[in-house]
C-alpha cells in the first residue's frame, strides 16, 4: 500500500467527521481542489485505504446483540484464522492486538442463540487456541 499523504489525511479525517461529505464538501473541508479531492478518495479506496463506507447512530439497535470477543492463536495461523472470520455472518469487524489476546472480534447479531452459534464456529476454526467474550449491555458514554 503506497504511503498517506497530508491530503489522504485531510480526507481520511473529515470522512471520519461525516462519511456522508459530498465531493464538494469534502474538497473545501480539506483545502483541497474538486478534481484532487476526488482523486485523492478514489485512490484511497483503490489502494484499500478505504474498505468500506459507513453510519455510526446515537442510538443501539433495539433487539441486537453485540459482543466482543478476545481471541488466542495457535503458531502462526493467524491469516488463516481471520479470512475464516471474515466468512462468519455476524463478525462485524476483525482487529489485531498485542498482548494475551492475539485477536479482538466484534460481534453483531440479532440474538443470544444466533451469538452462541457465532461464537461456537469461532472456537471451532482451526488454530484457534481459546477465547473468551463480554456481551455490551449499554453504552454508556460518548
Amino acid at each position: 500500500m503506497p504511503a498517506l499523504t497530508d491530503s489522504d489525511r485531510a480526507i481520511l479525517g473529515a470522512l471520519r467527521r461525516n462519511a456522508r461529505l459530498s465531493i464538494t464538501e469534502l474538497a473545501q473541508d480539506t483545502g483541497l481542489s474538486r478534481s484532487t479531492a476526488r482523486t485523492r478518495l478514489d485512490a484511497l479506496v483503490a489502494n484499500g485505504h478505504i474498505r468500506r463506507f459507513t453510519i455510526e447512530t446515537d442510538v443501539d439497535v433495539e433487539g441486537e446483540v453485540r459482543a466482543i470477543t478476545l481471541v488466542a492463536l495457535q503458531g502462526k495461523m493467524s491469516r488463516q484464522v481471520i479470512r475464516t472470520l471474515t466468512r462468519i455472518p455476524g463478525v462485524s469487524t476483525v482487529f489485531a492486538t498485542n498482548g494475551a489476546w492475539d485477536l479482538v472480534v466484534d460481534i453483531r447479531t440479532d440474538s443470544l442463540v444466533n451469538f452462541d452459534r457465532i461464537l461456537r464456529e469461532i472456537r471451532e476454526i482451526p488454530g484457534v487456541v481459546t477465547s473468551e467474550s463480554c456481551l455490551l449491555l449499554a453504552h454508556v458514554v460518548g
